[in-house]
């Protein structure tokens, strides 16, 4: 990369082809979620990452460039934390884990999409960077309801452990004094 310009170029590809590898996992993630909340968020995301895939075609064909991808790593690697987590997660935290995995994803993208947009208006590409702004506001908006969302999430995980922590304690604690009961016949 030369200039600006090229890098520019380089990381729309690279976003590009992010958002189009997570058009295909929201899917997948949503069918996972325990929670409907979570899930119809998942499917709510979904519909947004679909815009954003539309607004950045908009981009490519403002420059008069196709709208073609360039694989990115980090959002590869990102998915396959996310599934990982999936199906190692026992299933009273997996609403947990999945929203981590996605506010990792939400990160990514919001510091993609606000690299993207500075660089635009340094570029004095405005119509490029009002549509990237657009997506970086709802990017940043999902990112809040994920938070909100793990704010009752995480505590039914803990709370799910506890319950489950203090019931084996009874069982094991009622084994003791039949066991105590037995020996002292």
């Amino acid at each position: 990369m030369k200039d600006l310009n090229e890098l520019f170029l380089e990381q729309l590809a690279d976003l590009y082809d992010a958002e189009k590898q997570l058009v295909k996992a929201l899917p997948k993630m949503a069918d996972a979620a325990s929670s409907s909340e979570l899930g119809s968020g998942f499917r709510e995301h979904l519909d947004q990452t679909e815009g954003h895939v539309e607004r950045l075609e908009e981009i490519f064909e403002m420059l008069d460039k196709p709208a073609k991808g360039k694989k990115c790593e980090a959002m590869e690697g990102l998915i396959a934390e996310a599934k990982e987590m999936m199906e190692e997660a026992e299933e009273n935290v997996k609403d947990a884990a999945l929203i981590a995995a996605a506010q990792k994803v939400e990160h990514y993208e919001i510091a993609s999409y606000g690299c993207l947009r500075t660089w635009a208006d340094l570029l004095e590409m405005d119509q490029a960077s009002t549509l990237l702004q657009e997506t970086l506001d709802e990017e940043k908006e999902t990112d809040e309801k994920l938070t909100d969302l793990a704010g009752r999430i995480n505590v039914e995980a803990r709370e799910d452990r506890e319950d489950m922590e203090s019931s084996g304690r009874e069982r094991r604690g009622g084994a003791r004094k039949a066991g105590k009961s037995a020996k002292s016949r």
